[in-house]
């Protein structure tokens, strides 16, 4: 996709482009996103994310963080993305900025253009995610009190009735689609044997349990109902959202947040835990305060998390091999069926 792509589906909007140092300036003073005696020196791509395109400024004395939300995945530019993702993005921040609980552990919003979908926030600086957990490293009890302090915090955070712009509902569809429908279809089109070899016969035999299939549905269309015993999630809660800074743990992209079931959030953190072989994973549900039936909804959706970051779009970069990769969806089958 192209600039040209963009202008057609959002005519007023602004293009950003790392390449354009004087239009990006012209712009970020427009918006006041710097002030007007301050000059651009550089722009690049900050960090690998997914879905948008994340620019650092680079100013004299200071810089801050650009992202656009295009009508594409940033990553996949032939997957259509709601560009309208910014909107509830923006509205997630604004939300939090008025929580001092929730808005210490996320860069600071320093302004947005709905318009051109684009959101400035604070440069957390050589923050580093926490993907290192996937090849070795270990979740400390520290951080991992933290991140779960977090979930706390946000499905806590939000009076009744919540604002409809976090229903998010295009941005869900999608979602839906790659987590729950495609990677368990068999007409997907994933050349999963490329990725690990054998992983395409493992792929077969779950896609062939109509139990498990029927499973993953059910907890799928629970993803996309609404309801009134909702909160706001988070909606990826999983290590590439997780900074590790200077002045603790920040958790970023909330533009993938929905009015959902709590218990979503903690399963696809724990999904991550279980996939990244941390110690800790089990000790997510001693910690977030739950019953059982909402500790068995938050396995069930760590087990469809597993699949989906095995067989679908989204592969993560897992040191394993085929044997783990096997167990570990053996894993999710049993977990999607434990209810």
């Amino acid at each position: 996709m192209s600039s040209a792509d963009f202008a057609r589906a959002l005519p007023d909007a602004y293009f950003l482009d790392a390449a354009d140092l004087k239009g990006l300036e012209r712009y970020a003073r427009q918006q006041e996103f710097i002030g007007p005696t301050q000059s651009l020196h550089s722009a690049q791509k900050a960090g690998e994310g997914n879905m948008n395109l994340t620019l650092r400024l680079m100013l004299a004395e200071s810089s801050l963080i650009l992202k656009q939300a295009r009508p594409w995945v940033e990553k996949y530019p032939h997957i259509e993305a709601p560009a309208d993702r910014s909107l509830v993005e923006i509205a997630f921040y604004e939300m939090a900025a008025k929580r001092p609980s929730l808005c210490d552990a996320m860069p600071r919003l320093l302004g947005s253009d709905p318009a051109s979908r684009v959101v400035a926030l604070e440069d957390l600086g050589e923050a580093k995610d926490f993907t290192p957990l996937y090849s070795g490293k270990t979740l400390t009890r520290a951080e991992l009190d933290s991140l779960v302090a977090y979930l706390q915090i946000l499905h806590a955070a939000w009076d009744s009735p919540l604002p409809p712009v976090f229903a998010n509902r295009e941005m869900r569809a999608l979602n839906h689609e790659h987590i729950f429908r495609l990677p368990l279809a068999s007409d997907n089109g994933l050349a999963l044997d490329s990725f690990t070899t054998g992983l395409q016969e493992a792929s077969d035999a779950l896609i062939a349990d109509r139990h498990y299939v029927d499973g993953v549905t059910k907890l799928g269309e629970m993803y996309l109902a609404d309801g009134s015993t909702l909160v706001i999630v988070h909606g990826d809660y999983f290590p590439g959202s997780w900074l590790r800074t200077g002045r603790g743990i920040r958790v970023i992209d909330p533009e993938f947040c929905f009015t959902g079931p709590a218990a979503y959030d903690v399963g696809v953190m724990l999904g991550h835990l279980y996939l990244a072989d941390q110690a800790c994973a089990e000790d997510v549900l001693e910690l977030y305060p739950c019953n059982d039936e909402f500790a068995a909804l938050a396995r069930q959706f760590a087990g469809v998390e597993i699949m989906r970051r095995l067989i679908g779009v989204a592969q993560l970069p897992l040191s394993c091999g085929i044997e783990r990769k096997r167990e570990l969806l053996e894993l999710s089958r049993e977990l999607v069926l434990s209810a």
